[in-house]
């Protein structure tokens, strides 16, 4: 709690420019690097502007109040006389309290205009965020029906089944995909490109960044060969190319296109904004440079542009990679330090990459 409380001072002192260049350097440095800071240093500074804008409006109702009471309403009253000579002796004798009156009405206007305009912007948030928490039942952002190909009898009967896109992260079989795919599950499975069903634990949830890692728990599962591709733990250029292999069908798609934005949905900071039109059942998979390093995971797109698509930061795979507890992975997980994807065609960088991504089949 200290330590909240301490932030949150820094942050008050950094909006309202009471830092020293180098503190203010660091603090910016520390909002770049964490995504959980920068969110409270938004959030404060948007307080911060509607308190202003109260403490003007409370300013000028005292103002508004102070004539009000100067002014003889029923002498005003027998003053209003149809003839031009006397409403000008009346704009003469009362223009500050009208000129101050106007004021605030005009001031009321914009406020009212501000502040349904942010409800609107609000409303827009809450319902996107609405279509995250309730994924699994509505099949919004980017999950889909699928068949029940491949999947034990007892489960063909459940008419609550809807899938995504996952992708291996070891050879052992741990996977990679949203968390919003499998949440509130009562049992997941995974399919290969063979049309191979296995089925999977959930090892970890992620919901701050949306990501989950699974397990397959299955007897028929062997063991990958490496990993075609590495995880990249930098940052990916604005206009870099990159490509997507996922289920928006029975049969895996291939999307192309270019990060258009360091910054995701509502400037978000732990994603990318993607250039590439995605469909349901895209949601988890990997998104890759041209030299074939998974540079993030495929979480949604906005509504309202199209083909504005964003996808999570690659370092937050590695920070749920890590998160994984340590009974229950055994030993711990590498990541492959170099693409063997590097300097393939398109062509062959899929044929290589289509063993390590699986369709995700879940079950409610």
């Amino acid at each position: 709690m200290r330590n909240d409380l301490e932030l949150d001072a820094i942050i008050e002192d950094y909006l309202l420019g009471k830092l020293n260049p180098q503190e203010t350097e660091a603090f910016e440095q520390l909002r770049r690097n964490d995504a959980t800071v920068d969110h409270k240093v938004v959030s404060h500074k948007v307080f911060l502007h509607t308190m202003e804008e109260y403490a003007q409006q409370m300013l000028l109702k005292e103002q508004l109040d102070n004539i009000h009471a100067e002014i003889d309403v029923e002498t005003l009253a027998s003053e209003l006389a149809p003839h031009p000579s006397r409403i000008v002796q009346l704009w003469r004798k009362h223009r500050s309290a009208i000129a101050v009156a106007a004021s605030f009405i005009v001031f009321s206007f914009l406020s009212i205009y501000s502040i349904q305009h942010n409800s609107q912007q609000a409303d827009k948030y809450v319902q996107l965020s609405k279509q995250v928490t309730n994924a699994v039942k509505t099949q919004n952002n980017l999950i889909r029906k699928i068949s029940t190909n491949n999947i034990p009898s007892s489960k063909q009967s459940n008419p609550g089944n809807f899938g995504g896109t996952g992708f291996a992260v070891s050879t052992n079989g741990y996977i990679a995909t949203n968390l919003h795919v499998i949440n509130g599950a009562d049992s997941v499975f995974i399919q290969n490109s063979a049309g191979e069903s296995f089925k999977v634990k959930i090892v970890l949830k992620d919901p701050e960044f949306d990501i989950a890692i699974l397990k397959i728990d299955d007897k028929n599962f062997k063991n990958l060969a490496a990993l075609p591709y590495t995880i990249k733990r930098n940052s990916t250029g604005v206009g870099e190319n990159v490509y997507t292999w996922g289920y928006p069908k029975d049969d895996a798609v291939l999307g192309e296109g270019y990060v258009s934005s360091k910054s995701g949905f509502i400037g978000d900071t732990t994603q990318y904004q993607v250039a590439i039109p995605l469909n349901p059942g895209n949601s988890g998979g990997p998104l890759l440079d041209n030299n074939g390093n998974l540079v993030g995971i495929i979480s949604g797109k906005e509504t309202s542009a199209e083909g504005a698509s964003f996808a999570i930061k690659s370092k937050y795979i590695l920070e749920a990679m890590r998160a994984i507890p340590q009974d229950s992975m055994g030993k711990k997980l590498t990541v492959s330090k170099k693409s063997v994807l590097s300097g393939m065609k398109r062509a062959k960088q899929i044929e290589k990459l289509q063993d390590y991504v699986f369709m995700i089949k879940v079950y409610n």
